[in-house]
C-alpha cells in the first residue's frame, strides 16, 4: 500500500484526545464557558485530566486567579451552543444566557456545572509547570456528576476545522487494561 505524506496541521484531526467538553470557570462571582477539545486523561486515581489553555483565552485568566473549574461534557444535541462557545469571548459575553446554557452551583468548586451536559467535573489546579511553556494545566477531579437521563447519549469529537464526528458505537474486547 502506497502512503502520501500527510500535512502536519491536520495531525491533530487524527489524535483528537476525546469528546470535546465546555470548560466553566468563575471570576468575581461571574460565570464563563469556554469549548474545549485539546484534553487528556493523565491518571486513574485519583483522576487527573490535563488540558491546554492559551493565554489569549479569557478563561485562561480565570483559571489561573480561581485554580478551578468544572469540565462539562455536552451531548450531540448541544453542538450549537458548543460551538457558539467556541466562536465568542467571555469577555464580552454572557454565554451561558447567549447559548442556552444553564449555570448550577457545584459541591466544591466555585464556578458553575453545566445543568444540560450529561457529565460535570469539579477540578482543582494540581500543577502548573507546564502552563507557562504550553498552556497545559494538571486538573485533578474532585467531584464528578452524571445524568442518569443523559448517560450513553453520543458525544462529539472535534477532527479540525469545523469538522466534527459524533460518537459512534461501543465494543467490547477481552482486555486485562482498566
Amino acid at each position: 500500500m502506497a502512503k502520501r505524506s500527510f500535512p502536519l496541521s491536520r495531525v491533530y484531526g487524527l489524535l483528537e484526545p476525546g469528546p470535546v467538553v465546555l470548560l466553566a470557570t468563575s471570576r468575581g462571582g461571574v460565570p464563563n464557558v469556554m469549548t474545549l477539545s485539546w484534553h487528556t486523561m493523565l491518571e486513574f486515581e485519583p483522576p487527573l485530566v490535563g488540558v491546554v489553555l492559551s493565554d489569549r483565552d479569557y478563561s485562561h485568566a480565570n483559571l489561573v486567579a480561581s485554580g478551578e473549574c468544572v469540565i462539562a461534557i455536552p451531548t450531540v444535541d448541544l453542538a450549537d451552543a458548543v460551538v457558539g462557545c467556541g466562536n465568542r469571548s467571555g469577555r464580552d459575553t454572557d454565554k451561558f444566557a447567549t447559548f442556552g446554557l444553564t449555570p448550577r452551583p457545584a459541591a466544591i468548586v466555585t464556578a458553575p456545572l453545566i445543568a444540560e451536559c450529561q457529565a460535570n467535573l469539579e477540578c482543582r489546579v494540581a500543577d502548573t509547570t507546564l502552563v507557562a511553556r504550553y498552556g497545559f494545566f494538571v486538573l485533578e477531579v474532585l467531584k464528578a456528576w452524571m445524568d442518569p437521563a443523559r448517560r450513553g447519549q453520543q458525544t462529539l469529537h472535534h477532527r479540525g476545522y469545523g469538522r466534527f464526528m459524533v460518537a459512534g458505537n461501543t465494543i467490547r474486547l477481552p482486555s486485562r487494561m482498566r
